[in-house]
């Protein structure tokens, strides 16, 4: 029998990477969109508890990969209300029905490297977060839901993520592709970007395949430790990637400056949340022993803007 997968937020960046790869590798796959249906995806309001029940019930998926979140820190804290719902309470409830006796299965919750503080990179899955904006908090509380059911059945994992790029509907939905829109803006206009904060992009296409090899190397019943961390290794300020981009592009980047001022009145960002991968490399029964298999960010960028691609 075809081992059943749902992918929450599957028309996002991350879910629709993730909804494409576990088709293409054979599974039966369910994707879920709330605002973004298409005809192969499913429309839910994931707030809606009664909606979910009865999807778990009638779909019995083995594993449910949930990506959907408000992952834009500057909204979540205009929204917080809804922020909560959807980065906290969903998470919950998929939890609870996670390790339930009717329909058990093992739960992927993706959460961010927005958790940490940033102050005493690399984190290891066993330091204590320390969020510094309403985002992290509402994704850790995510995270203390999901860890926090007790029960023998399904299995219930958190994976830590830093900022995603990779392929997209448009540029925004991402906050390293919509840099190249300030890369090819040659109006004149001026731009201010962070050279403080150190980020580690990670591509979605290697998210997505680690989840395949994952589901692969743990088949139900098998013991999955139940925080994970993944991230490419290559670090970066914003400005260090417009510069990449500008190079790629053939494209002046007089108009960027770097700033290397705390940001006045946004939303506070941790300065290098720097995730250890320890715990994927080491050898069972410390880690999965597993390649974490990460592309090279340049790479990836200089075929993607390839002028064949374009």
């Amino acid at each position: 029998m075809t081992t059943k997968i749902l992918v929450t937020g599957a028309s996002g960046v991350l879910g629709a990477a993730v909804y494409k790869a576990f088709t293409r590798a054979g599974y039966q796959v369910k994707g879920l969109a709330h605002s973004r249906p298409t005809s192969e995806l499913e429309a839910i309001d994931l707030i809606d508890v009664s909606q979910v029940e009865n999807l778990i019930s009638t779909f019995a998926p083995l594993w449910v990969l949930h990506c959907a979140a408000e992952r834009r820190p500057d909204v979540a804290q205009k929204r917080p209300g809804a922020t909560h719902e959807l980065n906290a309470a969903v998470p919950q409830l998929l939890a609870k029905l996670s390790g339930s006796e009717r329909h058990p299965f093992t739960l992927i919750y993706i959460s961010t490297d927005y958790v940490f503080d940033g102050t005493s990179p690399p984190y290891r899955v066993t330091d204590k977060p320390n969020p510094l904006q309403f985002y992290g908090q509402t994704k850790l509380a995510g995270e203390e839901a999901v860890l926090s059911v007790q029960s023998n059945l399904g299995a219930r994992v958190v994976l830590r993520v830093p900022v995603l790029y990779g392929p997209v509907r448009v540029p925004s939905d991402s906050a390293i592709n919509i840099l190249l829109d300030v890369v090819r803006d040659q109006s004149g206009k001026q731009y201010n970007m962070d050279h403080l904060a150190t980020r580690y992009p990670t591509n979605v296409l290697d998210v997505a395949d680690f989840l395949v090899r994952l589901a692969e190397k743990y088949r139900p019943g098998g013991t999955i430790p139940p925080i994970l961390h993944y991230s490419a290794p290559e670090p970066y300020t914003k400005y260090e990637i417009c510069l990449v981009l500008a190079e790629l592009l053939g494209l002046p980047h007089g108009h960027i400056t770097p700033d290397t001022n705390e940001p006045a009145g946004a939303v506070t960002r941790p300065k290098d949340c720097h995730l250890s991968v320890d715990v994927i490399e080491k050898q069972e029964p410390e880690g999965l022993g597993m390649d974490v298999g990460s592309r090279d960010f340049r790479g990836w960028w200089s075929a993607e803007l390839s002028p064949q691609r374009t």
